[in-house]
């Protein structure tokens, strides 16, 4: 997670949607004033959010800042997806033509030559795994790409990729991005509001990512929608259990301690974890991303990540 900046990336989900194209401008110049360098979206980003479905936005928004910045496109670093964009019954999937199309009109919208992490957005079984493994493995080749990660999808088929990419002399894909927090669901539930089957982190996820140091963790919905902080906000029933009341007490007590928000904890929590995981803290107001930065800055004794994690 050395990259030199704060030890998480800003969610754009909502860029250019719910949030108006000043606002985004206004909070992407705050977070990299702040230190940070990771700008995290999607070509999908926000489909739902545009009374004809289209997407886009949030890319376009941030070629605009970008274009409207000199210089800016040296000091941050900028994350996309392709995969999850609705296509006829389905989504647009992993075949090689799409990664190739998709990724020219993401680099299009964010009006820039490059991509330091792109993302395979969720899983496409219609397509053989060596056919989206090349075409990443090409976009690299051609400098389009610098990293490669994969989103949503489980161990086994990430370890698989991987393996499939050094078999043909490509960079290995170098990153997981999964939801992750503090609080965790049954597992034996259906999540509310997760629409990926494999898009929750587990254990096996974090052991792989501890023994294999180059892969990196990424972790959304952090702060599960503001529940920790935001009055009047319940969690959904699968994470109704005896497990999430004892961590809550826990989380109350180590927060207390540090005059800090809960929610703080959880992202200071995240980045002393080992292995550590970025969250990527998705943000619409001022308060909340000076909140996150803040979140970066404390540090968590060795028996209070015990504590946290007992």
């Amino acid at each position: 997670m050395n990259d030199g900046g704060l030890a998480m990336a800003l969610g754009t989900m909502h860029f250019g949607t719910r949030v108006g194209r000043d606002e985004s401008f206004a909070l992407l110049d705050q977070y990299v004033d702040a230190g940070g360098r990771w700008i995290d979206t999607a070509n999908c980003y926000a489909f739902w959010n545009d009374p004809a479905g289209a997407s886009g936005q949030s890319e376009q928004v941030i070629g605009d800042w970008l274009t409207a910045r000199p210089g800016m496109r040296e000091r941050v670093l900028i994350g996309t997806k392709v995969g999850a964009t609705p296509a006829g019954d389905g989504t647009e999937g992993l075949s090689a033509p799409v990664v190739r199309q998709e990724l020219r009109a993401s680099l299009t919208r964010l009006q820039t030559d490059r991509v330091d992490l792109y993302w395979a957005h969720k899983e496409d079984r219609g397509i053989d795994l060596a056919q989206s493994v090349a075409a990443f493995g090409e976009a690299q080749a051609q400098g389009l790409v610098d990293q490669v990660g994969w989103s949503n999808h489980p161990v086994w088929r990430v370890e698989r990729a991987r393996a499939i990419a050094v078999a043909a002399g490509m960079p290995a894909p170098s990153a997981i991005q999964q939801r992750w927090s503090y609080l965790h669901p049954r597992p034996d539930v259906e999540v509310e509001g997760e629409d990926h089957p494999y898009g929750m982190m587990t254990p096996e996820t974090l052991d792989y990512a501890h023994e294999n140091p180059d892969v990196e963790l990424w972790g959304y919905t952090a702060l599960l929608t503001g529940f920790y902080d935001k009055a009047g906000t319940s969690l959904p029933p699968s994470y109704d259990h005896p497990g999430t009341h004892d961590r809550l007490e826990r989380l109350a007590s180590i927060a207390q301690a540090h005059g800090a928000q809960h929610g703080q904890i959880v992202l200071a929590w995240m980045r002393h974890s080992d292995p550590a995981v970025r969250p990527i803290v998705g943000v619409s107001r001022p308060e909340q991303l000076t909140s996150a930065v803040e979140a970066m800055q404390i540090e968590l004794a060795a028996d209070e990540m015990a504590t946290l994690d007992a």
